[in-house]
C-alpha cells in the first residue's frame, strides 16, 4: 500500500513545497518545524488503520462510548535526519515508545557507498506495530537494512515507513525487500543524481535541520 500525499488536496502540500524552496530553507527552524507537521499529517491518516477499543468514559453529565486506540505504535526514525518527523508523530501519538539507530552513508574511494548502521536502542516490538520515519527514501537501501535488522529481532505485527520525499527507486527497492510495509509518502519524485540525490528532491534534510557536517 502507498499513501501520496501530494495526490491530495491538503496544506499539507504547502509545507512539502517550503521544504523544498531552497529560500526558505535557511530558516533551519522553519525546515524542522515543517518536517514535524509533516509528521503529524501522517500519524492522523495512519490512525484511520490502527486498532481501536470501545472505552465508557465517564463525564460531569452521565457516561460516554468512547472509541480510544487499542494499543500505541512504537515510533522508529534513522538519526539524524529523522528526529524532527519523529517528533511530529509523537505529538500525535503522544505515549508512544520510540526506537532510534545509527545509519549512514559510508562512501567508498570509488565514490561508491555502503550503508553503515552502527547501533540501536529499541523497546520490546514483539507483537507491536513500527512506524518509521526518515525524511528521504531515495535508493532505499538504509531503510530496508534498518527495517530488516528490527524484523530479524522482533516479531513486529504491523510495519509503516513514513517519508516526506521518495524517488521511484526507494519505492521500488521498499516494495521489493518489505512487501508488507505500507508507505506514507509526502511525493514521490522521479530522477536521482549520480550520488543518489533526489532530484528534485530537497537536499540533505540532515544538514538543513541541523547544519552542514563535516
Amino acid at each position: 500500500m502507498i499513501f501520496n500525499l501530494s495526490k491530495t488536496k491538503s496544506i499539507a502540500n504547502t509545507f512539502i513545497s517550503e521544504l523544498r524552496d531552497e529560500e526558505i530553507q535557511k530558516d533551519s527552524m522553519r525546515f524542522r518545524k515543517n518536517l514535524e507537521r509533516i509528521g503529524e499529517f501522517f500519524a492522523y491518516e495512519i490512525s484511520k488503520n490502527l486498532k481501536y477499543d470501545i472505552k465508557e468514559v465517564v463525564t460531569p453529565l452521565g457516561v460516554s462510548s468512547c472509541e480510544v486506540l487499542a494499543q500505541q505504535p512504537v515510533l522508529a526514525t534513522i538519526l539524524r535526519a529523522g528526529l524532527p518527523l519523529q517528533q511530529g508523530l509523537l505529538n500525535i501519538f503522544d505515549k508512544a515508545e520510540c526506537c532510534f539507530i545509527s545509519a549512514y552513508r559510508k562512501v567508498k574511494k570509488s565514490g561508491d557507498f555502503v550503508i553503515q548502521m552502527d547501533y540501536i536502542s529499541s523497546p520490546d516490538l514483539n507483537d507491536r506495530v513500527l512506524i518509521m520515519a526518515d525524511p528521504m527514501l531515495a535508493t532505499g537501501q538504509s531503510m530496508v537494512m534498518c527495517c530488516k535488522e528490527l524484523i530479524n529481532r522482533y516479531k513486529i505485527t504491523e510495519l509503516h515507513i513514513v517519508a516526506a520525499i521518495a524517488s521511484t527507486v526507494g519505492v521500488e527497492h521498499v516494495r521489493a525487500n518489505l512487501p508488507k510495509a505500507k508507505l506514507w509518502l509526502g511525493a514521490i519524485d522521479e530522477e536521482m543524481t549520480s550520488k543518489s540525490y533526489i532530484v528534485p528532491g530537497l537536499g540533505d534534510a540532515g544538514d538543513l535541520a541541523y547544519g552542514e557536517k563535516v
